[in-house]
């Protein structure tokens, strides 16, 4: 005798679920939905939000710590969770089919970009909708985000050395300066051509300059251009007496540090942050040579099945503003990507940026390092 009533509170349970289901599809925006509304009403969608999920692969503690600024700024929970880049980029693409993922914003190297159909996986371009859109550099380490994603991280490669030891006036300028002075210093220069990118930087540097003829805008690996390396391998070995091959980018700063060494090639931001960590001494300095040395950088965006859309697009806003890029600049070492942010605390002047160079693309640039160990190091 009681199915009657049982069946009618069914249903009217039902209907009031699918009535505040239709109210809160209402009041929540679709991911698309949030490209259309005004720059205040993101913010307040944002706080209704409440939570934004950043998936990014290093110096995760760190960003935590950062974050909370945006975090008392908004009333908005920031998570960080711990992965590496390659995870957090299956992650995307293996929730890509789902109609809501797991991750709001996505930091990706500059040079994953073209690896990636940001068109179809992300929501954008959001460069429409961020306040600063217009400023914001959409294209970096090889990789045009087509405004899908903007730059917030600025690393850039160099020599590191010891004024102590070495006036500034006299740091080499050109890879002619730079043969003499390694002449004349047997083993007072170090650098890797693994476990880091500093080295493998020095050495493409040194083989762009000498081998002029070669294209290393050009992805290409073909048999001809290889060959035209020929000379750039003579160099080194003519000077395999003179320098010393390092264990990686951290071997070399700290043998550096140590007194062992005079200059070595280096990271802008890895330096940075073992400054400000005090494991490598202050006195240490970093220039780019005038025959310049690759810079790159990291991307971020928000997935187009991003669970608190937003929120997304105010972090993102948020990280890639002169503020905080300033802020990263101080704290992290990184170079700041946003025009209006200041740099002055940054390891070089901004005028020595004009020597930054791109990085070869993929393949020519791991062959051309295949080549390198196969003719100088294996030779």
């Amino acid at each position: 005798m009681y199915k009657p009533f049982v069946i009618g509170l069914i249903l009217v349970v039902l209907t009031t679920g699918l009535l505040a289901a239709a109210g809160s599809e209402e009041a929540q925006p679709s991911q698309t939905d949030v490209l259309s509304l005004s720059w205040d009403q993101v913010i307040e969608q944002a706080q209704q939000e409440g939570t934004v999920v950043w998936y990014h692969w290093y110096l995760q503690d760190r960003f935590r710590e950062i974050v909370a600024q945006f975090e008392a700024e908004y009333g908005i929970e920031v998570v960080v969770p711990d992965g590496t880049l390659e995870a957090n980029r299956n992650k995307l693409l293996a929730e890509r089919n789902r109609p809501t993922g797991d991750i709001d914003v996505l930091s990706i190297g500059g040079d994953v970009v073209q690896q990636i159909d940001l068109p179809e996986l992300y929501l954008g371009p959001i460069v429409d909708v961020l306040p600063d859109g217009d400023k914001l550099r959409t294209r970096i380490q090889g990789g045009d985000t087509q405004g899908y994603a903007v730059a917030f991280w600025g690393n850039q490669t160099g020599i590191a050395y010891d004024p102590l030891r070495i006036d500034p006036a006299d740091l080499p300028q050109t890879v002619v300066e730079l043969s003499e002075w390694i002449e004349s210093n047997p083993d007072d220069f170090g650098f890797n051509y693994e476990n880091g990118g500093s080295g493998p930087a020095f050495i493409q540097s040194v083989a762009r300059n000498l081998a002029s003829q070669v294209d290393f805008s050009d992805g290409g690996d073909d048999p001809d251009k290889l060959a035209a390396l020929a000379q750039v391998w003579d160099w080194f070995n003519t000077r395999e007496d003179q320098f010393i091959i390092t264990g990686g980018n951290a071997d070399s700063l700290t043998r550096l540090n140590d007194g062992e060494f005079v200059m070595v090639p280096a990271w802008e931001d890895h330096l940075a942050g073992l400054q400000r960590s005090n494991q490598v001494d202050d006195r240490i300095a970093f220039y780019i040579p005038a025959f310049g040395m690759p810079g790159g950088g990291n991307v971020v965006g928000v997935p187009a099945n991003a669970p608190h859309p937003a929120a997304a697009l105010l972090l993102v806003s948020w990280i890639a503003s002169a503020e905080t890029q300033t802020l990263f600049n101080v704290e992290l070492g990184a170079a700041p990507q946003h025009p209006d942010a200041d740099s002055s605390q940054a390891l070089i002047p901004f005028e020595q940026r004009a020597y930054a160079t791109d990085w070869a693309p993929q393949p020519f640039g791991q062959t051309f390092l295949n080549e390198f160990v196969t003719n100088v190091i294996l030779e």
